[in-house]
């Protein structure tokens, strides 16, 4: 029997604040445990929570990137459920009146084709503490210094239908909050993730089948084997004649196997109630509209005037501007190359993304500086260096080598342009190779390869192939 597979996220994103979303304290990654967790947070009797108006923001301004009504009237809720790390025993919430309603994004599946997922809401929530198993023999740590940590849930329509297009739908968003600049993304610091409810339905019903809740995955790569593997777990139980219980499971990278944490609690079983101490949260329409003034140029954006004005493919653009800081060093590149935007993008997205991805570098850190890739761009579009001579200024550059043109005077590298010079070479290569001479004028044009690689190993790679071509061509008439 084949089966549809159908797919809901919720996306945690913890908001750029730098103080927690109900307290004073400070939200900086990497303090020493327990020390930046204030009586507020630990839901101390007598202390009462204010909420972070920055929150409020960058909440709003999601919702009007993704087109969704804000809520000029929204309710915090509690959320009451035991954790250890969860020291007040329920969770500050917003439950019936989230802050941003229905909205939707679009994105790009691997066919060509674009596709909306829907948002169904994106809340105000406060984050939990962590507990900490590694350092501890048979015993849990516990470091509150992430509860009352600002996220905003952001919960999609059941619109995937593949593990694929869940993470193109993550991606999106992940880019989405770091060119809103409510969330730096960083999925190793648990600043960003998901989530993923996964259920299998017979082919043409509409009814929903059981979900089960895959928890608290921060990795791109594991959220897309964690639903592969739910996935072929829920079809062998459902063809065996089975019943999917509805559970949160926990997903294993080690043994890549799904388990199950405990049965899915419902709306009810958590008696969401408004939180006494917090007054609803009303936002008026001048609020928003100062909002919308401030919003930045947004991923589609950026890619439809990537493709209009530097005329770079579909899927050039959209590698681009998938990431914030690789748009932003791509325009500097072309700026420095004198406008060569097609040639910019080959070597930003070919030699300069295939080494950092060798050493598991973001953009940011890459140690070539944007206007000096531009300038040995700009270089090779004006014939003054050949490709093979670029390949080996870039390798100079990423070992920190810096400005190109130091680079082509310091290891002499400057190309051989002397025509006396490059004809008295080519003779000399002729003269050596009698046998390849005459395979060619007898008919074996494709030895013509075959000269001008010789010529490029004597000159290392100092001689323009064109000119090469050209003389080669004339002397073998």
């Amino acid at each position: 029997m084949e089966w549809e597979v159908v797919i809901g996220l919720e996306i945690h994103a913890q908001l750029s604040t730098k103080s927690k979303i109900f307290s004073g304290a400070s939200t900086a990654f990497g303090a020493m445990p327990n020390t930046q967790a204030c009586a507020v947070d630990l839901g101390f009797p007598g202390v009462l929570p204010v909420l972070n108006s920055e929150a409020v923001t960058m909440a709003v301004k999601f919702g009007l990137s993704v087109d969704a009504p804000i809520s000029k009237r929204s309710v915090f809720a509690r959320k009451n459920y035991f954790y250890p790390d969860l020291p007040k025993g329920y969770q500050i919430s917003q439950f019936e009146l989230p802050v941003v309603g229905k909205g939707s994004i679009d994105i790009e599946l691997e066919d060509g084709e674009s596709k909306t997922i829907g948002i169904t809401r994106a809340h105000l929530e406060e984050d939990a503490g962590k507990s900490l198993h590694e350092d501890f023999q048979g015993k849990t740590g516990i470091d509150l210094n992430r509860a009352g940590t600002p996220l905003l849930e952001i919960v999609s329509e059941p619109d995937m239908r593949s593990a694929k297009e869940a993470i193109a739908y993550m991606k999106k968003i992940h880019s989405l909050v770091q060119y809103l600049e409510i969330c730096d993304g960083n999925m190793q610091e648990g600043s960003f993730r998901c989530d993923a409810n996964v259920s299998l339905r017979k082919k043409g019903a509409e009814k929903l089948g059981t979900r089960a809740e895959l928890k608290n995955i921060n990795s791109f790569r594991f959220v897309e084997r964690a639903i592969n593997v739910e996935i072929e777990r829920q079809a062998e139980i459902l063809e065996s004649g089975g019943k999917v219980v509805q559970e949160t499971r926990l997903y294993d990278d080690a043994l890549n196997k799904t388990f199950s944490m405990r049965s899915k609690e419902e709306a009810n079983d958590y008696r969401y109630f408004p939180d006494p101490d917090l007054l609803p949260l009303e936002i008026d329409d001048a609020f928003i509209e100062a909002q919308k003034k401030t919003l930045p140029e947004l991923p589609d954006q950026k890619k439809r005037r990537f493709i209009d004005q530097y005329a770079l493919s579909l899927y050039d653009a959209s590698i681009l501007t998938s990431n914030k800081d690789l748009a932003a060093y791509y325009e500097q590149v072309v700026d420095a190359s004198g406008k060569q935007s097609k040639l910019s993008v080959n070597w930003v997205n070919g030699e300069l993304a295939a080494s950092l991805n060798k050493e598991n570098m973001q953009i940011a850190q890459s140690p070539i500086k944007a206007t000096d890739l531009g300038v040995m761009v700009g270089l090779i579009s004006a014939g003054e260096i050949t490709g093979k001579i670029a390949k080996t200024v870039f390798e100079y550059m990423w070992n920190g080598e810096g400005d190109p043109l130091a680079i082509i005077d310091k290891h002499g590298l400057k190309p051989i342009t002397d025509s006396a010079e490059l004809e008295k070479l080519v003779d000399d290569i002729i003269a050596a190779n009698p046998k390849q001479v005459e395979q060619y004028q007898g008919g074996q044009q494709k030895l013509l390869g075959y000269f001008v690689g010789q010529a490029m190993k004597v000159t290392k790679g100092k001689a323009d192939p064109a000119q090469l071509n050209q003389l080669i061509k004339k002397k073998l008439k």
